[in-house]
């Protein structure tokens, strides 16, 4: 049995962290598994939203500190660690497919670096949400700390990254860190990424670029890459299909392409 596994419907993927036992604890091959397959899956024309999920009654509590004698002992192996987390969240980010965390039970420090690097966080009544770094005398990461700032504002990410305190559902989406709260989140995330599903892929790709571009900060957005997009789409078959499915008066059919 697999650390991670995925599955896909209905052009909708689950990536689920499978350590349930653990609760989910990521092992730094976990980190580097979740790079590999959300490159792979945002690459697939057959996906068009992806769904990350914990096995069990947890997210994720985060890094597997047992570990960190063997993998984070040393400088270079925090540097190399910390590439390692920073190339998942990447990938995650960058699939450019709509991205939805699932969260019940704990989710904690890179529990929550997994989520934050999602386009929505669905959570259950149960979801506890925390970053404990100050507690563990790490400094938590840039691209972490830039979407965190994004999602919550300057005073809440200074008050969870200072205090290391928790959030539950409630206030998690209250603060802005969870999207929706629901008592059956898988349920509600899976009808979410049907929904997007039935879009047009290239817009939401096109989207999601621009938006993550602009939301990391002056400069950040490479705009030339941003044009190319939206040039492909209004060359796309796509664009044909919904302005003929408009006129119809019919669903449209996309195909990506």
């Amino acid at each position: 049995m697999s650390d991670i596994e995925v599955a896909v419907h209905d052009h909708v993927a689950t990536v689920t962290l499978n350590r349930p036992t653990q609760r989910n604890a990521m092992t730094l091959a976990m980190w580097q598994d979740v790079a590999r397959l959300f490159s792979t899956l945002g690459a697939d024309p057959e996906v068009r939203a992806i769904l990350l999920v914990g096995a069990g009654a947890d997210f994720s509590v985060g890094a597997d500190i047992s570990e960190f004698p063997k993998v984070r002992h040393t400088v270079e192996q925090s540097i190399a660690y910390e590439e390692a987390v920073d190339a998942s969240s990447d990938a995650i980010a960058g699939a450019g497919k709509p991205t939805i965390a699932v969260v019940s039970g704990y989710c904690l420090g890179g529990g929550c670096h997994l989520t934050m690097s999602c386009d929505f966080r669905f959570a259950a009544p149960s979801a506890i949400f925390g970053i404990p770094a100050a507690r563990l005398s790490i400094v938590y990461g840039v691209r972490s700390t830039q979407r965190l700032l994004n999602l919550v504002g300057l005073a809440q990410a200074k008050r969870l990254l200072f205090t290391a305190d928790r959030l539950d559902a409630a206030a998690a989406l209250k603060t802005g860190f969870a999207d929706e709260v629901a008592d059956d989140a898988p349920a509600a995330a899976r009808a979410f990424a049907a929904r997007i599903a039935a879009n047009a892929p290239l817009s939401v790709a096109g989207a999601k670029f621009i938006l993550d571009g602009l939301a990391m900060g002056p400069g950040a957005l490479d705009v030339t890459a941003a044009q190319r997009l939206i040039d492909e789409a209004s060359r796309s078959f796509d664009y044909q299909e919904g302005r003929a499915a408009f006129a119809e008066k019919r669903p449209p059919r996309f195909q990506g392409r």
